[in-house]
């Protein structure tokens, strides 16, 4: 298995835990999907991927239809999606992925998050290098072997293909710029697509203990617990 998989595995998706804090991210992915292609999903891929996690975030089906109304009004702001890089303490680097409608109130957000837990708030440039930004798809397994599926979507940019354990699913990986085309194939082939998305794996993790890891930890979870942060990845070694 590759990184992606341990990466996967070793991850408990912390910010998805708070049902009310998933719905309000998603509501935000689904404004700046309907800003971007409109309101209709047959039309707009990116919104086609949100109405998925929606449902496999159990999100009710009538909260989506008021999003995307919401989001069709001319009077509705839109979000803008602004990365932040910088250091926790003992050298853990941090990236944080949010979307706000209030630039100047998230970036004073976020730095007060890395000042008051010791960190530093860093330059553009200065973290980003040291993650693989990466799309994923969870897909329905049944009847898919994941080495003969692996073999015919390389070429569509996948790198790295294995089952998930947890639900039986099958979790596919590629570069960023791939996910258009693994949507694409994966629709082409009428396989179901159950959640889609974006994650941001470390190329080199760091191991803490004690003191020093509920240090970094007081910062993931003050950035993680902000109405404007819709991520945060970092390169301490997360525990299973």
């Amino acid at each position: 298995m590759g990184r992606a998989f341990e990466f996967r595995k070793a991850r408990k998706m912390k910010r998805w835990s708070a049902m009310a804090k998933t719905f309000t991210r998603i509501g935000k992915d689904i404004v700046m999907a309907v800003k971007e292609g409109g309101p209709d999903p047959d039309a707009n891929s990116r919104l086609r991927a949100v109405i998925q996690n929606a449902k496999a975030a159990n999100m009710p089906k009538d909260n989506v239809e008021r999003a995307i109304k919401r989001a069709s009004d001319k009077d509705q702001g839109d979000y803008k999606e602004v990365l932040f890089e910088g250091y926790a303490p003992h050298g853990i680097a941090i990236l944080v992925e949010t979307a706000t409608d209030n630039n100047n109130r998230t970036v004073a957000n976020v730095r007060a998050h890395f000042n008051k837990c010791n960190g530093n708030l860093g330059t553009s440039g200065s973290v980003e290098f040291m993650f693989d930004h990466t799309c994923n798809f969870k897909i329905k397994g049944d009847g898919l072997d994941p080495e003969e599926l692996e073999l015919e979507f390389i070429d569509f940019g996948a790198e790295e293909i294995f089952i998930d354990e947890e639900d039986n699913t099958i979790m596919i990986y590629g570069p960023f710029g791939s996910f258009g085309a693994i949507q694409k194939e994966l629709e082409n082939r009428e396989i179901e697509i159950v959640s889609s998305g974006f994650e941001r794996i470390p190329q080199v993790t760091k191991a803490l203990s004690g003191d020093a890891l509920a240090e970094v930890e007081k910062l993931l979870e003050r950035l993680e617990e902000d109405d404007d942060v819709q991520n945060v990845y970092h390169s301490m070694v997360e525990a299973e």
